[in-house]
């Protein structure tokens, strides 16, 4: 995944929920908090089942085989060491504790759930790599006190659906005020996980202006190409054919054709067309101008939302539940 006031993972995927309830004032709810979290089950496994071939260390973390992309080499880490590097890629080290933490949780929470669904990294003889385009962003050097901090005051927990299962732990830079089903946002063909649906937020006023808003233009040549790797179209026909339940654009006209919204922005680049949530979309004197609002996919926790409930006093479990419904933090490993 991609790092918060850099861009936002860009994960391939989308589904519809129309009208979830969420709300972005969380309420109470049984799960475990970092002070409180639930014991965990003889032999250092906690309540959440490990992947199969998982060794656990001398202090009950999982170790883990990691393919690091800047030594070309396979280093065998503890869990909670690998996640550290990740959170300094993901999230600035001092923004505040409490929403650093609900980004640890994210974390652990997404390499549990690759290891389960891929089975291991795609580079040889490794379970997770530091590759971005595979995983999560990593930044070892990036590692300060209050990232430890999150990590430490976090370990071993993860959050989970109603089934027990890691959730898909999707989160974005900006969600420009609204986020997105998983379908809406990232084009997610399985069905809509119960534990996300569109919720209103109130974005950091803090955030950059490049992450609240943006525009973009682009040349009729090189939107043909995109077009032409989804499927082909009429670039300079472009128009906005259907949008979800937060606004965003989920499928694109051009001419004959028709494409997905969130597979157009990936082809035409996340770093330029930074969302699908557009307030502009024409066509004139051989270009495409776009612009829209929010940075990423909207899918999930927003993080510079994150940042302003903890401003604004909220926990870590508060902040991941305003994004995801009926959840809970459980413990996945036991504590050191």
């Amino acid at each position: 995944m991609n790092a918060l006031g850099k861009l936002p993972l860009l994960l391939l995927c989308l589904v519809l929920l129309t009208g979830c309830a969420c709300q972005l004032t969380p309420s109470p709810a049984p799960s475990a908090s970092p002070s409180s979290a639930s014991s965990p089950a003889p032999g250092g496994q906690g309540l959440v089942r490990l992947p199969e071939g998982l060794h656990l260390g001398l202090d009950g973390a999982p170790l883990v085989d990691v393919f690091v992309v800047e030594s070309q080499a396979v280093e065998q880490m503890d869990m909670e060491s690998y996640l550290a590097g990740v959170l300094a890629g993901e999230m600035q080290g001092d923004w505040p504790l409490e929403a650093l933490k609900a980004q640890a949780l994210l974390a652990r929470t997404f390499a549990l759930r690759f290891l389960l669904d891929q089975g291991g990294s795609k580079y040889e003889g490794a379970d997770l790599s530091t590759d971005i385009e595979e995983a999560q962003a990593y930044n070892a050097e990036g590692v300060n006190d209050n990232i430890l901090a999150a990590i430490e005051q976090t370990r071993g927990l993860v959050i989970v659906d109603e089934e027990g299962l890691p959730i898909k732990a999707w989160f974005h830079a900006h969600s420009g005020g609204q986020t997105a089903t998983a379908k809406e946002g990232l084009g997610y063909e399985k069905a809509e996980p119960a534990y996300i649906c569109s919720v209103p937020v109130d974005e950091s006023p803090e955030a950059p202006a490049e992450a609240q808003a943006w525009s973009a233009r682009f040349d009729l040549e090189e939107v043909s190409e995109a077009l032409a790797s989804l499927g082909g179209g009429d670039a300079s026909a472009l128009a906005i054919e259907q949008t979800g339940p937060s606004g965003r654009v989920t499928r694109f006209s051009a001419g004959d054709n028709s494409v997905s919204g969130p597979g157009l922005r990936l082809a035409l680049g996340g770093t330029r067309m930074r969302s699908t949530l557009l307030t502009e979309l024409r066509v004139e004197d051989g270009f495409v101008y776009m612009a829209g609002k929010g940075y990423g996919h909207g899918v999930g926790m927003s993080q510079w939302g994150a940042y302003a409930l903890a401003k604004e006093g909220k926990t870590a479990e508060e902040i991941v539940e305003a994004f995801f419904q009926d959840v809970r933090v459980v413990s996945a490993w036991s504590a050191a």
